[in-house]
């Protein structure tokens, strides 16, 4: 049986990037899945997902919009009965130490990342505890894990995320939700083309990580498969990090040939 059969998934950031990996990969699981964004996926990006059953359901939102986040989830109660799982993928990318980010700019990605996952776990988790189930994936960085230069708000926003997974896995486990993070590294998305494009500094960031290259979304959703899954019922209150050994510390002589 695939693991994740008469499940209900919700993805935030669900047309593209990771977040787009996740809901093929769910859906290629047995799941229900509910892609959110800010906008349509493309075509090709529904034509890639032609031929999964049960069919990705895919509607617009924007998590910084609390009553639009509040419909929505109750509009996938209404129609399936239930939420098994959130994943919290919606991010923004952005550049800069405190003095060279505006204090918009500061609110636009605290917003998205950190808010925006409160407010999609606060109304998701209603049905989750009627249920006296579910699990609850953020999204994270290896940058919330440790930090880099001239990324204050972004740097900011995913370290606050961490606290908040841990804070939600303590406050809900006992209804037997399960909250974790996930902390990618360098992963080749829309959402890192701009590092892509910069190709001297792309190469050293990806020889960084221990595995000496970028990491692909569908990596990333397959460890967050595994935390919507049964296999992880023990499972909560971690940040994982998919980041090919980045985290594990800096390699002084060059990488073996």
């Amino acid at each position: 049986m695939a693991r994740l059969s008469n499940k209900v998934a919700v993805v935030t950031g669900g047309a593209s990037g990771i977040g787009l990996a996740c809901v093929r990969r769910f859906a290629e699981e047995g799941a229900q899945v509910v892609g959110l964004d800010m906008g349509e996926p493309r075509p090709e990006v529904v034509a890639s997902l032609e031929g999964l059953q049960p069919a990705p359901l895919f509607m617009t939102l924007d998590v910084r919009d609390e009553a639009r986040v509040q419909a929505v989830m109750e509009e996938v109660v209404g129609r399936f009965g239930r939420i098994d799982a959130l994943v919290n993928a919606a991010g923004i990318a952005s550049r800069g130490s405190i003095t060279e980010t505006t204090t918009e700019e500061w609110r636009r990605v605290l917003d998205v990342h950190l808010t925006g996952s409160m407010l999609t776990s606060r109304h998701a988790l209603p049905t989750m505890l009627a249920q006296r189930s579910g699990s609850i994936i953020n999204f994270g960085s290896i940058f919330g894990l440790q930090g880099c230069d001239g990324n204050a708000a972004y740097n900011t926003a995913k370290g606050g995320i961490s606290q908040l997974t841990r804070s939600m896995a303590i406050d809900y486990g006992y209804a037997n939700i399960r909250v974790n993070g996930l902390c990618p590294g360098l992963i080749d998305t829309p959402m890192t083309q701009m590092v892509k494009e910069q190709k001297a500094f792309h190469a050293y960031f990806a020889s960084q990580h221990m595995l000496c290259r970028a990491g692909r979304p569908d990596e990333v959703a397959n460890v967050a498969l595994f935390l919507a899954s049964d296999e992880a019922s023990f499972v909560s209150g971690q940040m994982i990090a998919v980041d090919g050994g980045f985290s594990a510390g800096r390699r002084f002589a060059p990488p073996q040939a």
